[in-house]
Formats: structure tokens, C-alpha cells, sequence
């Protein structure tokens, strides 16, 4: 059985190399840390990472390669599809970011053509730079054969609701191919509370909140009565809002649907616009429901290595409550049907 991992992450070395350029975050510094001189990436004043050739995590971040391949290989892992980790090119100046954008795609491409069928990718562009972003995006589907774009969800502190970039959203749906919103920390407007307790920020909570508030702005604006065939995947069984869409439906029964552009109850835009990933969440019940009320054509498998281990992914699929045909469905061939594979 094929498994088509699609939330795969890797640093490319052109971002790398600019973050140590630059004075503002997101950047990378060095700096004394227990007597020794580290190199911390900052994806923000209030959050970093330590940056050297010595951390496995990093390893394993930079490699695209043999080392890679050898622990898809030993889990059953067919394909990864690649994609820039955060802190992303979506908070840098938009000139700068658009350049970086086209630098990193066409570094992933030669990556991806190195060991043919093991990798794919999704694009990084850069949204705060609309016109260049529509013009990589289609290049990188066209020219470079990837198959979306993963966007860092917030865009220095904007969202994709802003009409400013639906030109990306249209490009996305006439391509016919999705653009996947992925977490990072909640946007400066949004991060205050969060800090009194650091992991709250990052992927304890923060992520979810934040990019669940991303998905639900985009159903709010209406963008998808505008583009209904346009496509959107969220990771981490869709950041928690299939749990909450009675609520929300609901909610928007008594005073949504006055109040709001859409036109139809949020849960028919989760469950035809919206496909959701199992990346970091290993969890046989939140699958259990999740496919209940999003049904086993929606989901996607996903590791979110290396933040997540693929043997504890694959032991999840395993030991969860799944058909053959439900497994392979979330396995591939979901997969397989959406990205055009």
C-alpha cells in the first residue's frame, strides 16, 4: 500500500544563508548559550530555535537526501511531499521575500529531481508581494511541476481574507490546486496573552488557534462563494474546527448569516472546500470523529517530520479503527486524486 506522506518539512540553505543577513526577525544570531557559541533562529523576538550542524533535529531539517529516504524506507513511506519549514518567506519585505521564494523553488525542484518519485513539493511564495506570488505560483506548478503552495498561515500579521490577495486564491483555484495553510505563532496583534506562558504560543496551542482563526476568516469572507472549487488543506486534523462545527454552525444560524458574506452555514465550506492532514495527531478517537463529520475522502495522511517521528505516525495508522479501503484512501489515494499525482 502506497503511503504519500504530505506535510513534510525541510530548510532550504538560500533562506538559511539570508536569515544570517539580516538584523530583523526573522533571523539568525550568534550567541552565548551555557558557555557555548550557538547559532538561535529567531522566527520571532519571542521564539527561536538553536541552529547548528550538531542538533539532529536540524539534520534531519537541512538533509534531503539518503538519511531521509533510509527512514522512509525502514516506515513503508513511498513519498514526502516537501515544504519550506517555518519561519517561512511570509515575514520578510515583500521584494526580498518574492526573490527568496523563487530562489527556494528552484532549489527544491533540483532536490525533487534527484530521487524521482520519492519527493514532490509545494511552492513557497510570498502573499505580502500579490502580483509576484500569482506569477510563482503558476511557474512553480507549471514550469516546476509542484502541486500548491503552503502558505505560513498569518502574512506579517494579515490574513488571505483580505481581498488584496484572492488574486493568489483565484490562480490557486484555476490551477486546480490547493494551497496549504500551515501553523506558525499568532500574529503580533494576537500573541500578547499567549506569552505569559511560552509553549501556549507555539504547537501546545498557539498554532491551532491561530491558523484555525486563518481558515475561519477565509469561510467568513466568503471567498469560497467566489472561488468554490478552490482547495485548502489544514494539518493537525484540521486545527480543531471539525470538533467545533455544531457550534459554529449553530452560531451562525442565530446571528452569522446575518451579519456575515457567506452565503452558506460554515460546515458545508469544511467539508467541500477544506481537506485535513494527520500531521502531529496520533490520536485513534480524534480520527475516529473527524471522519465522521468530515468523511474518509477528506483526510490526508502526514507525518510533519521532522517535528514528528514517521514510525509513530505509521504505528498510528496501523493500530487505528480503518477499513483496508479507508486506510488506503487516507494513505494515497485521497492524495493521489487532490495533488494531481
Amino acid at each position: 500500500m502506497k503511503k504519500i506522506a504530505v506535510e513534510e518539512h525541510y530548510l532550504s540553505a538560500i533562506l538559511l544563508d539570508h536569515l544570517k543577513t539580516r538584523k530583523e526577525w526573522p533571523k539568525i544570531e550568534i550567541m552565548e548559550d551555557a558557555g557555548k557559541k550557538v547559532e538561535k533562529l529567531f522566527w520571532t523576538p519571542d521564539h527561536y530555535y538553536v541552529h547548528h550542524d550538531d542538533s539532529p533535529m536540524v539534520r534531519k531539517m537541512v538533509e534531503v537526501g539518503q538519511n531521509r529516504i533510509e527512514d522512509m524506507d525502514r516506515n513503508g513511506i513511498t513519498m514526502q511531499m516537501l515544504s519550506l519549514s517555518i519561519p517561512g518567506v511570509e515575514l520578510l519585505d515583500p521584494d526580498q521575500g518574492s526573490i527568496i521564494a523563487r530562489g527556494v523553488n528552484n532549489e527544491l525542484y533540483d532536490l525533487t529531481q534527484q530521487y524521482p518519485g520519492r519527493f514532490s513539493g509545494f511552492a513557497a511564495i510570498a502573499p505580502q508581494d500579490p502580483d509576484s506570488a500569482v506569477i510563482e505560483l503558476e511557474r512553480a506548478v507549471l514550469e516546476l511541476g509542484f502541486k500548491g503552495a503552503m502558505i505560513n498561515s498569518h502574512i506579517r500579521g494579515e490574513y488571505l481574507d483580505n481581498p488584496k490577495f484572492w488574486s493568489l486564491l483565484e490562480k490557486a483555484e484555476s490551477l486546480g490546486v490547493p494551497i496549504y495553510l500551515h501553523p506558525k505563532q499568532p500574529s503580533p496583534k494576537m500573541i500578547q496573552p499567549f506569552l505569559d506562558y511560552p509553549p501556549l504560543a507555539n504547537a501546545m496551542w498557539g498554532f491551532a488557534a491561530e491558523t484555525g482563526l486563518h481558515a475561519m476568516r477565509l469561510i467568513c469572507s466568503g471567498v469560497f462563494d467566489r472561488f468554490p472549487k478552490l482547495k485548502v488543506i489544514l494539518g493537525h486534523l484540521g486545527e480543531a474546527l471539525p470538533f467545533w462545527m455544531w457550534r459554529i454552525d449553530n452560531h451562525w444560524k442565530k446571528e452569522g448569516k446575518h451579519h456575515l458574506p457567506a452565503q452558506k452555514e460554515p460546515s458545508h465550506y469544511l467539508q467541500n472546500n477544506f481537506y485535513v492532514a494527520t500531521s502531529g495527531m496520533f490520536w485513534p478517537a480524534a480520527l475516529e470523529f473527524v471522519k465522521s463529520v468530515m468523511g474518509v475522502d477528506k483526510i490526508l495522511f502526514a507525518v510533519d517530520y521532522p517535528f514528528e517521528d514517521n514510525s509513530e505516525a505509521i504505528r498510528f495508522m496501523e493500530t487505528a479503527s480503518l477499513t483496508a479501503e479507508e486506510k488506503e484512501k487516507i494513505y494515497s489515494l485521497n492524495a493521489t486524486r487532490l495533488l494531481n499525482l
